[in-house]
Parts: structure tokens; C-alpha cells; sequence
């Protein structure tokens, strides 16, 4: 159920955040602290990824549950949004590109001090959040919105038996994980690829922001538009991949302009990194949503776990290698037009269908 699953979840981040805030002096004890609070909110993360689908089936009526999915699931990427912000704002940047330098040891310990109040900071908003959970979040409401919040599912084996033996649901879970994987790693490291070309950590701060913002805007209003035209989740996702792919090439081609000669400005690298944010992360819904319907009766928090997992691979084993290839990352940013033609292919090939909402439609009347 939702209220135990949550409740599991929120108690884990507030015991991950707060083993990064113990003041302990010896670094090695600090380090493994540190490492053991990211380990405890690594696990809290399946919950707040994959429950969107599952909460918008219990809790809302078929013409919302599209709209219900992109607002839980997108939420949670406002926070990423802020992250973007408070590192560059809080803590000034140590590697010369910072307009907050100081003499280098009273430097060191004011970076030193803005980021133990970033830990504290967020250690105060799990423990509210985790209070609130406590204090009243029901599993489910007294009635079922629908016939598929009050149907039976199938068991966890069997779900899985399912999931791998569907073609149709690994070519499109391999369309969502793929440049979903790509991109989350891309922009994580995005200061990174944008220092060779001059662009300040707080610069790459404000287009990671926009573009997370801009996503979570334009999800929900495709969500909404799912809603009202039921039926067009895979052409939503076409002409959002089309975007990508254009976006991201755009992107690619400009930070070689040595070799391509288009113009290196701060407009042209906001607008397609934006762009690209915008069309990649609003498709986040839209995909879960079409998850659950392909697969239906496997429960909703399976289906998008397994996919969740994937892109966490393709994320991670994109990052191993830049651990190896870090001093030359051009190969990264082609990465990600590479991903977005591939995710474009395989939804083209993709052959839909509806059995939830058929479910809910048909039994209904």
C-alpha cells in the first residue's frame, strides 16, 4: 500500500540526510557517513520515481490519471530544478570560475560551511515531510475511482514473467531508459562539458533549472492533452523525440564550432539545452503512462520500476566510461542525439495499446 510504502520511504531519507550532517572531525569516519547517507536515499528513490503511476490509478478517475501521473512523477524533478541553483548560489565554486573567491584557505572553509548548511537544510525538510506522511497520508480513498483501482493484479512472479516475455513492452522500455539514462548522466556532469567552452558552473546552474522547469511545465500540459484525447500517447512521444533529436543535434554541432562554424553564443546554448530538457524530461509521464497500459495487470509499480532500472544502468555504465575518458567529452555529447534517434526508431516500430483504459471504458458503461 501507498501509506506504508511512503512512510518506509520518507524515514529513509531522513536517516540518509541526517548521517551527512553528524559533525564528526575525522574525515575517513565522515567519508563512510557520508557514503551511508547516500546509500540510504539511493534506496528511497525507487518510491518516489515509480509510485506516480500507481497513485494516479488509485486515486483518480481515467479522464485524470494522465494528468495526476505527470504532476506526482515531474514534482520531483522541481527538486533537481532547485539543486541546479542552490550549488552554484550557496556554495561558491573552487575551480576559479566562481565570482566569490577568496584567499585559498578562508576559501576553503567558507565552502566548507555553505555546504554543511545545504545538509542541514535538507535534513529539515525530509524530517517535515516525513512528519507530515505520519501524521495523515491514507493508502487509498474510501472508493475506487475505477474499475482498474478495484481489479485484481497479477503476483509479483508472474509480473515479472510477463514483463520479460512482452517484445512490445521491452522495445518501448528501452526507448524510455536509453536516452532517459543518457540524458540524467549528461546533465549531472553538465558543468563539466560546458568548462571547455567557457561557461561558468553558475551559468550550467540556470540552463539545467530552465530546462528541468520548462519539462515539468510542458509535461503536464501534454499529460492534460492525453486526458481530453485519449489514445495518443505514441504520437505525444514521436513529436517529443523529434524535438530531442533536433535539439540535442543542434547542441552537439554547436560545441564543435571549430570544425562546424555555427555560432558559440549564450543564447544558442541555453535554447538547445533547454529545448532539449524540455522535450526529453516532459515525456517522463507519457511514458509511464503507456507502460501501464501495454502491460496490463501488472501492477504499476513493477512495470515502472523495471524501466526505472534500466535507465539507471544505461545512466551508470555512461558515467564508468567517463571515468576513463574524462579529459576529452565531446564523445558524451554524442551520446545523446545517438540515444534520442535510437528512443525515435523504436516508438516509430512501437504498436500500441489501451487494455486499461479499454478495461475502464468498456466495463464502465
Amino acid at each position: 500500500g501507498l501509506r506504508v510504502t511512503v512512510l518506509l520511504t520518507s524515514s529513509l531519507m531522513v536517516l540518509g540526510a541526517g548521517l551527512r550532517c553528524v559533525p564528526v572531525s575525522d574525515l575517513e569516519i565522515r567519508k563512510k557517513l557520508i557514503h551511508g547517507g547516500q546509500l540510504l536515499n539511493g534506496l528511497a528513490g525507487p518510491t518516489v520515481m515509480n509510485a506516480a503511476p500507481f497513485l494516479s490509478t488509485t486515486w483518480f478517475s481515467p479522464d485524470e490519471r494522465a494528468t495526476a501521473t505527470a504532476i506526482a512523477s515531474l514534482l520531483s524533478y522541481l527538486g533537481s530544478a532547485g539543486a541546479f541553483l542552490v550549488g552554484p548560489l550557496i556554495v561558491p565554486s573552487p575551480n576559479g570560475t566562481s565570482h566569490l573567491l577568496l584567499a585559498s584557505q578562508s576559501n576553503t572553509e567558507h565552502i566548507k560551511d555553505r555546504i554543511e548548511a545545504v545538509l542541514y537544510a535538507e535534513f529539515g525538510m525530509v524530517s517535515l515531510i516525513f512528519s507530515a506522511a505520519l501524521a495523515y497520508f491514507p493508502s487509498r480513498p474510501p472508493f475506487p475511482p475505477s474499475v482498474a483501482a478495484a481489479s485484481q493484479r497479477l503476483s509479483y512472479r508472474r509480473s515479472f514473467c510477463r514483463l520479460l516475455s512482452n517484445f512490445r513492452f521491452l522495445m518501448i522500455a528501452l526507448a524510455y531508459a536509453i536516452p532517459l539514462g543518457v540524458f540524467a548522466g549528461w546533465s549531472g556532469v553538465l558543468d563539466l562539458i560546458l568548462t571547455p567552452i567557457h561557461v561558468s558552473q553558475v551559468d550550467a546552474g540556470w540552463i539545467g533549472f530552465w530546462s528541468i522547469v520548462g519539462g515539468c511545465v510542458v509535461g503536464i500540459a501534454m499529460a492534460r492533452f492525453a486526458d481530453f484525447i485519449r489514445g495518443m500517447l505514441k504520437f505525444i512521444l514521436l513529436l517529443l523525440f523529434s524535438g530531442a533529436t533536433l535539439a540535442s543535434t543542434w547542441f552537439t554541432l554547436t560545441c564543435l564550432t571549430s570544425v562546424t562554424h555555427l555560432p558559440l553564443t549564450t543564447a544558442t546554448l541555453y535554447t538547445s539545452c533547454i529545448l532539449l530538457g524540455i522535450f526529453l524530461n516532459s515525456s517522463v509521464p507519457i511514458f509511464f503512462e503507456l507502460f501501464v497500459e501495454t502491460v496490463y495487470p501488472v501492477p504499476e509499480g513493477i512495470t515502472c520500476g523495471v524501466v526505472t532500472f534500466l535507465s539507471n544502468v544505461f545512466m551508470g555504465v555512461l558515467l564508468f566510461f567517463l571515468t576513463f575518458y574524462h579529459t576529452e567529452v565531446s564523445w558524451f555529447n554524442w551520446c545523446l542525439p545517438g540515444s534520442c534517434l535510437l528512443s525515435l526508431l523504436l516508438i516509430l516500430c512501437f504498436r500500441e495499446s489501451y487494455d486499461r483504459l479499454y478495461l475502464d471504458v468498456v466495463v464502465s458503461v
